[in-house]
């Protein structure tokens, strides 16, 4: 699995709103003008390249006004000024041929400009999908000829890639550091004088030693350059190898990016980026982040009313379907990537630190060179003045002048150590390869420095220390508990669970869920979705379920989807004979305190009081200790007077079960955890978790020991800033963490107590602590995302 590791970036510069920027009437969400142009051009480039290097600077102005040629184009031209609609655009004769009723530009033009007067000319979203073609439900055909026909007019979604610099470019860049122009200098001077001095070859010697010096420099410094350029093109490939799901042909299936294509139908959900451009086809409580593009950080709400999805935002919220409009080039994001050319690599704070000590010692050896020159030759100066000769000198006299000025190169040349580049540069590339090796790619040369004096790690649990591969292994449902160590146990348990009771178990797992179960193009059925939602949904199949049969008994009309906040996922089902039930899952102690009553042994549902409560508690905490992640399923049933519109309630339900999910640490982690305590850098834990099974795993990695301390989020929040200072050197783990706990906790480390922070995880809850880290450790695709 391939990572990144990245340095803290510098924080994002506030750019005020420019005239034209403001909404305008006609859309929900208004049209971008100039302004916005221009503000979106540089948020963007600066999330997606970081902050410009000090030697960059001078080319701003350049990038600049490409980034605004490209934004300024023509459909937000028409946008802003009410060109009409078809100027410029028109249904290219080779679309009509292959049965498209409308061309790529015009296409991409209606959700690059959010124009919904031009969505509703073309007959909205059923219009759209009519002119490329396609089925809102089943997607396109995918007949090889379809495809290909689709591909030549619409293009593919991938992004122009800009020229892999050569290595004589690495080369130039490596001879400009100072210290080797300082010693390139002293070379050529003590070559010269040493030659008119002490004749060839003998005279050469000193500065032919110090060009193989600058030449080994030069040669190791381009060579690795040259080599991680290459790697992290590499890593930019394997970044696109992100999957998403999509309908085609009526099978919903996992697929590339790249493959995408307009037309297609694409299923999103919280923590998605979104792939290209697109429009809204229905879905749930969708909220998008647009900052890489708006610079807003306000999240937008997409609904039919702003239907508009661009490539490149991320979903903060919800869930939805998509319907691929443009690919590609022809995206806001991809037609902002054609102009921009990515900005030099920043120097690291050591080659910061060694450039100013070779501008010190050089000027301190220039100083004493002269010093001594001057001293050397004030004798035989003075001397001819006094002669009255001073307008006349000899051979000897220059040959002793010439070896005065030798002797003061001979200074300048020791004081500046040549040898310092090599080491560094050496050691960096040695670190650098090693790393390498270890699949771990070096995002900024800054962070390889800084991980050497790292004194904190602050691991997420899930995917970091642990595997990801989820597995119900326990369950409790109407009192019963069930290990599950083979495949026909949950079967076996299902015949003892009361019928009614086993049904709203079925209809609770296969319903209120971000998963899903399809048939592969090879006939084999396939879950997809999370490692949680996998696993609980192979058990249900494993009793015996229909995902299928039962997903067509009830209709969902509502659903708030998990995110680390709520710690729950809702919805409601409308029911065949009327009315509404509620489902709802997550966090075992606070769906578990949501209910009221229980299913028992009998099936029946009876009130929940203390000793039962207790004894539930009991199973969670039992479960959990055995390092098990604990979810709680309920329902209810919910009064005739409801209302979709209404909020789905918090309180009232009735537990359904408790099942004990099982997710294997890493091998390796304990001795990890043990070799970093042994160089007396301090490994913390920070999960979502139960803070039971934070413990337990905790234990087994080695990170909680007998005075350490475990504490959640909730009471870590509560704590001020003097009681924060007396905790957080003691303090282990932190379970059923927000992202924000996870933000604090890191601010503090670093800021408070001065340590330098490394933070590792591998999804968009760690995303606020890795940037707040001195270095971040992005586990995998999924993490190298959050930090680019």
């Amino acid at each position: 699995m391939h990572g990144g590791v990245h340095a803290r970036p510098g924080a994002l510069p506030r750019i005020p709103f420019l005239p034209g920027a403001a909404p305008g009437p006609s859309s929900p969400v208004g049209r971008p003008g100039l302004g916005a142009a221009l503000r979106r051009s540089k948020t963007e480039s600066h999330l997606r390249f970081g902050p410009p290097a000090a030697g960059d600077l001078g080319k701003r102005p350049h990038r600049e006004k490409l980034r605004v040629a490209v934004l300024v184009s023509k459909p937000t031209l028409q946008s802003e000024h009410g060109v009409s609609l078809q100027s410029g655009h028109s249904v290219l004769e080779g679309a009509k041929a292959a049965g498209f009723q409308i061309s790529a530009d015009e296409l991409a033009s209606i959700v690059e400009s959010r124009d919904c007067e031009k969505l509703a000319v073309h007959g909205q979203l059923d219009g759209i999908a009519d002119k490329l073609a396609t089925s809102l439900t089943d997607g396109i055909n995918t007949a090889e000829y379809s495809l290909n026909q689709r591909q030549d007019i619409y293009g593919v979604n991938k992004f122009t890639e800009s020229e892999a610099r050569s290595l004589w470019e690495f080369v130039w860049e490596a001879l400009q550091d100072t210290t080797l122009i300082i010693l390139i200098a002293c070379a050529l001077i003590s070559s010269v004088v040493g030659i008119a001095t002490e004749g060839w070859p003998k005279g050469a010697y000193d500065g032919i030693g110090i060009f193989t010096s600058i030449l080994l420099v030069v040669s190791v410094t381009a060579t690795s350059n040259y080599q991680q350029s290459l790697q992290f093109r590499d890593l930019d490939k394997e970044k696109r190898k992100i999957f998403v799901q999509v309908t085609r042909n009526s099978l919903r299936q996992r697929m590339l990016i790249d493959d995408l294509l307009p037309g297609d139908v694409v299923h999103l959900a919280v923590g998605d980026q979104v792939p290209a451009d697109g429009l809204f086809i229905s879905g749930y409580s969708v909220l998008v982040n647009e900052s890489s593009l708006t610079g807003e950080s306000e999240p937008v709400v997409i609904n039919e009313d702003n239907p508009f999805l661009l490539s490149g935002t991320k979903v903060l919220d919800g869930s939805c379907k998509m319907l691929v409009t443009a690919v590609g080039m022809r995206t806001q994001w991809g037609k902002l990537m054609a102009a921009i050319t990515e900005s030099g690599d920043d120097e690291t704070p050591l080659q910061v630190k060694l450039n100013k000590v070779a501008n010190i010692i050089g000027n301190i050896g220039l100083c004493f060179a002269l010093l001594t020159f001057v001293v050397l030759s004030q004798g035989l100066v003075a001397q001819k003045y006094l002669d009255g000769l001073l307008l006349s000198w000899s051979g000897d006299d220059v040959l002793e002048i010439l070896q005065h000025f030798s002797v003061a190169v001979t200074i300048i040349v020791v004081a500046v150590p040549e040898g310092l580049p090599l080491a560094v540069t050496l050691s960096l590339a040695f670190a650098m390869k090693k790393m390498m090796k270890d699949k771990a790619l070096v995002r900024q040369l800054a962070a390889c420095e800084t991980m050497g004096s790292a004194t904190i790690i602050c691991s997420d649990k899930t995917g970091t220390l642990t595997t990801n591969r989820m597995s119900v292994v326990k369950a409790c449902v109407c009192g019963n508990t069930i290990e599950v160590n083979s495949p026909r146990a949950p079967s076996i348990f299902s015949s003892e669970l009361p019928e009614a009771a086993l049904e709203i178990l079925l209809e609770s797992i296969f319903n209120n869920t971000a998963g899903e179960v399809v048939i592969s193009q090879d006939g084999r059925r396939q879950i997809l979705g999370t490692p949680t939602e996998v696993a609980l949904l192979d058990f249900a199949l494993l009793m015996g379920g229909g995902f299928k049969e039962k997903r067509q008994e009830t209709k969902v009309v509502k659903v708030e989807p998990f995110n680390s906040t709520k710690k729950r996922m809702s919805i409601i089902l409308e029911l065949p004979g009327g009315g509404y039930r509620a489902h709802c899952k997550g966090a075992s102690e606070v769906v578990l305190a949501a209910c009221d009553k229980f299913i028992d042994a009998r099936g029946s549902i009876v009130a929940l009081n203390n000793t039962t409560t207790n004894k539930l508690n009991g199973i969670i905490e039992t479960f959990s200790k055995e390092a098990l992640r604990t979810l709680c399923l309920a329902y209810r049933e919910m009064d005739d007077g409801f209302s979709i519109d209404e909020p789905i309630p918090l309180r009232g339900y009735t537990c359904i079960g408790i099942v004990g999910i099982k997710d294997p640490v890493r091998p390796g982690v304990r001795q990890s955890v043990a070799t970093c305590r042994s160089a007396g850098i301090e490994v913390r834990m920070i999960t979502g978790d139960n803070i039971n099974t934070a413990k337990a795993i905790a234990r087994e990695c080695g990170i909680l020991t007998e005075d350490g301390i475990a504490i959640e989020g909730a009471e870590f929040r509560e704590k001020n800033h003097k009681e924060l200072i007396e905790l957080i050197p003691k303090m282990q783990v932190l379970a059923r963490s927000s992202p924000l706990d996870k933000h604090t906790l890191v601010k503090h480390l670093r800021t408070t107590f001065n340590e330098v922070v490394a933070v590792t995880g591998d999804g968009t809850n760690d995303a606020p602590a890795l940037r707040e880290a001195d270095i971040g450790l992005a586990m995998g695709i999924a993490g190298t995302e959050v930090m680019t």
